[in-house]
């Protein structure tokens, strides 16, 4: 009897078992893991440590996507033992601004009737890149046997890809023409200001650094 008995609760018990780990993966009941991991958020909250006034127009924005393909090798080791190769794709944007603040004191020269006007535009300036998280990532990663097994125990980390892109993103933003539709989107507002202000005609030179 006693031999029943336990063959019936056991029998019992791989039931509740197959029918919890059922209910589970159709998500009627949370995970059974005991030593499951808990996030909790300690962070504090962010403190204000300077504040400046801008007098930047932005006219312009670039957004760019670059492909880094790094391989770093061990000289006489096969690349099957040692070396990794990354493929990381990153992607940002860069501002174009002009600085009003630099506007000398005779930016601006209005002819005596006050019907025109010439303005000494500053130089529009690059931002720096601004490389967006959430479309950036590695695309694909291969590593030697020695270079998983270290993978284990040290904490990975991107930095160096980021650097990379930030910097091939700046030297694209330099030569795909981003200054120029900058300087030319702000003639177009200015003018549009200063016409609504009374002015007939609005020129402009370039007021180099």
């Amino acid at each position: 009897m006693k031999v029943r008995w336990l063959q019936a609760g056991l029998l019992g018990a791989a039931l509740l078992l197959v029918v919890a780990t059922v209910l589970q993966l159709v998500g009627l009941l949370p995970e059974l893991n005991p030593f499951g991991r808990e996030t909790i958020d300690r962070s504090q909250p962010a403190v204000l440590r300077s504040m400046r006034d801008l007098s930047q127009y932005h006219a312009a924005v670039g957004d760019y996507q670059v492909v880094i393909d790094v391989e770093k090798d061990v000289k006489g080791v096969p690349s099957a033992l040692a070396g990794e190769r990354t493929l990381f794709v990153a992607a940002g944007t860069v501002n174009a601004y002009v600085d009003f603040g630099r506007l000398a004191d005779d930016g601006l020269n209005v002819s005596p009737d006050g019907t025109s006007v010439q303005v000494k535009l500053p130089t529009p300036v690059l931002d720096k890149p601004n490389i967006d998280n959430r479309r950036s990532y590695v695309f694909s990663q291969q590593r030697g046997l020695i270079d998983r097994l270290n993978a284990i125990v040290e904490t990975p980390t991107q930095q160096e890809f980021y650097v990379a892109a930030e910097q091939r993103i700046a030297d694209a933003a330099k030569e795909s023409g981003l200054v120029d539709r900058a300087r030319d989107n702000t003639k177009v507002m200015l003018t549009g200001m200063l016409q609504a202000l009374g002015f007939r005609q609005v020129t402009f030179v370039d007021d180099e650094p």
